[in-house]
């Protein structure tokens, strides 16, 4: 399926940067969660013309983003390891395959049920390419290199996310709605077309090894719990439904932590957290990017519903950020490389609640020069400064062995944090009491809690995250 290794077993990291070789491999993997990332960021330009379409309200709304986002937080985990155990670039493949059949059914939805239901299991084929994207990266890369691979993927990848809303505001105005979904189906056919040519098979673990089945239904069924009861519950004076399924929620995410304990083939080893800057990494991905989720999610609604934005100029509003991580993400990576990654990890956000902040001040009838674009400037900055040492530090506290999962790990955090604030802050800052079609008074108040939260994960890092180059020594439980 992939390309096989020089030698049975684990290849060794020993592809270079500026090879035609690794350049091919960042093809691939960017290609492949980018249009991941892209459907995690483009729906959201879509809402307002899938709410006309299917006559959908608020809460259908929010659905169509964290039906996608539950199945792959909940789910990454699970594609890590299977990624690791029966190979990386094979589940990549698998994931790429079932993405691009899963896309062509949300983009021929005949109702907003069955998108749903589609962006369900859409989420479940990301949750196999995601992780396997980053772990072919540190599993096949030069440790003297690696750094600037990651940094070349997390800007690339990062811009995809960043350009969802403006390819798919082209599309919509252009053509439909229906074409952020169908335009999957070129795009992860040239990824499997260039995976299977250039990209090695690495496996690492026991074939053999029981898969947590458990542990996936726990953490599964307790996320989809609580996911329901927070955006169900305050659109209904929290109905008994609601309530049962937060009981539900709370007690199945309770066992998964009894059963990763216990197990002996753990889908989260838990071991992992011992390392202090995997655990720090980790607990700021899940402040930081819990915030930024919400910020896209609301931002791209705030132009579109109170400025009158197309779904064109809401896209192309924040063109700036994808031109930023595109131009200085590498970069970034190198120089984490040479100084450590505390100090960026603890500036970056910092920066980005600036940016969050200067989003409070976005009011109908104000210039996009003057009042979006300043504020899109600083965002993109705190999102370069902020992803790749982050994800560096992430991979360089763990053994190249165990890249996959905790890569997967990572990538869950961050798309569990997303899918919680989606949830929660449209209640918790009033949106949801707006009138329809309308953020109101509650779009600033939910900045302010985003800026808050981003403060918060700044101040996490400089308290947790030891300043060690990405490609020194791994990390140890003990430090």
């Amino acid at each position: 399926m992939c390309r096989p290794p020089p030698t049975l077993g684990t290849v060794a990291p020993t592809m270079r940067f500026k090879s035609v070789e690794g350049r091919w491999v960042i093809a691939a993997t960017v290609l492949g969660s980018g249009i991941a990332f892209l459907d995690g960021s483009v729906v959201t330009t879509a809402l307002p013309e899938i709410r006309n379409t299917f006559g959908a309200g608020l809460t259908g709304q929010q659905w169509v983003v964290s039906g996608y986002l539950l199945t792959l937080g909940s789910l990454l985990v699970v594609g890590g390891s299977l990624g690791d155990r029966f190979g990386r670039c094979k589940m990549f493949v698998i994931g790429l395959a079932g993405f691009a059949i899963t896309s062509m059914l949300c983009g021929i939805a005949p109702s907003i049920e069955v998108l749903i239901g589609a962006r369900i299991a859409q989420g479940i084929a990301a949750a196999l390419l995601v992780p396997g994207s980053l772990s072919i990266l540190s599993s096949v890369f030069h440790p003297d290199d690696r750094a600037a691979a990651i940094g070349a993927w997390s800007g690339l990848a990062g811009a995809a996310t960043a350009i969802g809303p403006f390819l798919g505001g082209w599309l919509i105005d252009a053509v439909s709605w229906r074409w952020i979904f169908l335009i999957n189906l070129p795009l992860g056919a040239a990824a499997i077309v260039i995976a299977r040519r250039w990209v090695p098979e690495t496996r690492s673990g026991d074939r053999k090894a029981p898969i947590d089945v458990s542990g996936a239904i726990t953490l599964s069924l307790g996320l989809a719990g609580i996911v329901y009861a927070l955006i169900e519950g305050p659109a209904g004076g929290w109905p008994t439904a609601a309530v049962v399924a937060m009981i539900v929620g709370l007690i199945s995410l309770a066992a998964f932590a009894v059963i990763e304990a216990r197990s002996t083939a753990p889908m989260v080893p838990l071991s992992l957290f011992r390392s202090r800057n995997f655990a720090g990494a980790n607990a700021a991905t899940f402040v930081v990017w819990g915030a930024i989720g919400a910020v896209f999610f609301l931002l791209t609604l705030r132009l579109q519903l109170d400025l009158g934005y197309s779904a064109l100029e809401a896209g192309a509003a924040t063109l700036p950020v994808t031109v930023l991580m595109m131009a200085f993400a590498a970069r970034s990576g190198q120089v984490a490389q040479r100084i450590g990654t505390r100090l960026p990890m603890t500036i970056g956000p910092l920066v980005a609640a600036l940016a969050f902040a200067l989003f409070t001040r976005i009011r109908p009838g104000d210039s996009y020069l003057t009042d979006v674009f300043p504020a899109i400037l600083v965002f993109g900055g705190g999102l370069v400064i902020t992803v790749a040492p982050l994800t560096a530090t992430v991979l360089a506290a763990v053994d190249d062995q165990r890249s996959g999962i905790s890569s997967a790990i990572n990538n869950a955090v961050a798309r569990v944090a997303s899918l919680l604030s989606i949830a929660v802050l449209p209640a918790l800052s009033g949106i949801a009491d707006e009138p329809a079609g309308t953020l109101g008074a509650g779009y600033a108040r939910a900045m302010w809690i985003c800026a808050g939260l981003s403060v918060f994960g700044g101040a996490i890092c400089y308290a947790t995250i030891r300043s060690l180059p990405v490609t020194g020594r791994r990390l140890s439980a003990a430090d």
